[in-house]
């Protein structure tokens, strides 16, 4: 496996040697990647010769490069984006140390040099170590990109307290090298946790037509099923997503169908689901749908009584079919006697597990980029506090990771 080591500009860069050296130990190619600033104290020959990998000092170095004529100028062409393959080679993109600049570069998507172009270009997990001042850490600006990044994923090492080389004592020393060695063995080995599952993710809202201008629906925006299937992408899944009308733009995946109403969602579940190891179906699904569409649009003219109809059960008609050794999910968003109504669906539909929240609490659930709640399973219940939604996937994930290995332990008998 490999790993892009970025060492940005500040005193603890010389750690970053014995980073390097110790991600090595435990069976990792090491590529570092130098900022300018990092040059200044350390010489990229020291990594050249830890690593036995080339250093990347700019963005424009010339890897294979050949001499074009064009008249009378003479132009050297650079045969590969190396950004592009660096980042597409890559099993993780390891930041240690990380200055506030990087940090900022990374929140606000700034392509300015090598490394923060290679972090917007990776799909790789990213792990930072922070190392500054302690003002800095503590600024306000510092901590909100820091809580971006945690929101898109990103790992973040804390740094340690203790006297720093300015001179000032409090937190922004850099973390111990063991503490970013196993953090950086945990994302990658988690990273690779759902390889070999093929996850079949339902996600939005269906869209139950009245007349060719007005439907039936509901509030839900997709967040939380994009960011399960994000989450599962990044963690070596084959991902299928099947979304309802949302504003989102879809991750990149193994396969996006695009549906509208409940009928046209059951018929892309159905012909999935048969393939899926894991399906969740986080999608609101429209309860009912109009008996009646009116092919023009209904003009204003009085009162309008509408006759709604039930619609399709999806997650109950997946329940009756599945195959053993697949894995149910469901979700339920309550607004009362949340933890009963959860559990009783999650028995009747036949279910592994259901994933339950309160969508009437302010600030989570219904388009925020938040969420909380509680994952059921038939001997089990973990609470989820409130946290991102990538966050959160990422819990589900794990939950659905440990009901795997549950299946696979041999049975023992008395």
């Amino acid at each position: 496996m490999k790993i892009a080591l970025g060492v940005t500009g500040g005193v603890a860069a010389y750690k970053a040697a014995e980073l390097a050296r110790r991600l090595q130990d435990r069976g990792f190619r090491v590529q570092v990647v130098m900022t300018d600033a990092a040059q200044e104290f350390v010489r990229p020959l020291t990594f050249a010769a830890l690593t036995g990998e080339k250093v990347i000092t700019r963005m424009f170095a010339q890897r294979d490069s050949s001499d074009v004529t064009y008249g009378d100028a003479t132009a050297t062409l650079d045969s590969s984006v190396e950004h592009i393959s660096v980042a597409q080679s890559i099993d993780a993109l390891v930041v240690a140390p990380a200055t506030a600049a990087t940090l900022a570069r990374f929140a606000q998507g700034l392509s300015e040099d090598f490394l923060s172009t290679l972090y917007l270009a990776t799909t790789a997990p990213v792990i930072v170590a922070p190392a500054m001042n302690v003002n800095m850490w503590r600024h306000a600006a510092t901590q909100a990109n820091l809580a971006t990044l945690r929101e898109r994923g990103v790992t973040i090492v804390e740094p340690g307290s203790g006297y720093l080389a300015c001179g000032m004592t409090g937190e922004g020393r850099l973390a111990e090298v063991d503490e970013i060695v196993e953090a950086v063995l945990a994302r990658v080995t988690q990273s690779q946790d759902l390889k070999g599952e093929h996850i079949l993710v339902s996600a939005g809202p269906t869209m139950e037509p009245i007349d060719p201008v007005r439907f039936v629906g509901n509030r839900s925006s997709g967040k939380m099923g994009y960011a399960i299937a994000e989450a599962a992408r990044r963690r070596g899944a084959h991902v299928t997503l099947v979304s309802g009308p949302t504003a989102l733009t879809p991750p990149a995946l193994d396969e996006f169908v695009s549906v509208e109403t409940t009928a046209e969602m059951r018929a892309a579940m159905l012909e999935r689901f048969a393939k899926a190891s894991i399906t969740i179906m986080t999608a609101a699904v429209a309860d009912f749908t109009p008996a009646v569409q009116s092919s023009q649009k209904i003009k204003r003219e009085g009162s309008l009584t509408l006759e709604l109809v039930p619609t399709a059960d999806i997650l109950a008609e997946l329940g009756s079919r599945r195959a053993p050794g697949q894995l149910l999910v469901g979700f339920a968003a309550e607004t009362e006697n949340v933890v009963s109504h959860a559990r009783g669906k999650l028995q009747r539909k036949h279910l592994d597990a259901i994933v339950c929240n309160d969508v009437s609490r302010p600030g989570i659930g219904f388009s925020s980029d938040r969420n909380a709640g509680r994952i059921l399973t038939a001997d089990d219940e973990i609470e989820i506090p409130e946290m991102s939604k990538l966050e959160m996937a990422g819990r589900i994930l794990d939950a659905l990771v440990a009901l795997r290995a549950q299946q696979k332990a041999p049975k023992v008998t008395s």
